[in-house]
């Protein structure tokens, strides 16, 4: 990946519904030239996908938490997703370094449906215990730049 390409992603993180006419002016190439440089890092696999980014609250959801999980024993990370895959209101889980074994992020619509959801992902009975920290509120978000 070169800077023009690091300087296409810019504009598509920015506004991923750019036109490649568009990102092309402000990067300084012709729209043929953005598409296939697009093309070769989607190809590559640089780029996974493209999405719309949008306000938890228009989903209802209105409360979040990050859920420190501690397992019994070790946990492959693929035994670990398969279990904690299947339940809507996590949005997203990583292996961590440290006392915890991973990280899960949930957004739901109360404390009620967090706690439910934490009683949820303490059903997987290697589960040890949990420790959940509750978002006030949100402050700063940056895209992946």
């Amino acid at each position: 990946m070169d800077e023009l390409d690091r300087r296409i992603l810019a504009h598509l993180l920015r506004q991923a519904r750019a036109s490649f006419q568009e990102i092309g002016a402000g990067v300084g190439l012709s729209a043929p030239a953005v598409k296939r440089r697009v093309d070769k890092m989607v190809a590559a696999g640089q780029i996974t996908g493209f999405t719309a980014l949008v306000n938890p609250a228009a989903l209802g959801w209105r409360t979040e938490a990050y859920v420190e999980v501690y397992y019994r024993d070790n946990i492959s990370p693929a035994e670990l997703r398969r279990g904690l895959e299947p339940i809507p209101q996590v949005v997203g889980v990583w292996t961590i370094a440290g006392e915890a074994d991973a990280l899960v992020h949930v957004m739901a619509t109360d404390m009620a449906e967090i706690e439910s959801t934490v009683e949820r992902i303490r059903e997987n009975t290697r589960v040890g215990r949990t420790r959940s920290s509750i978002v006030m509120s949100r402050l700063l978000e940056r895209p992946r730049t």
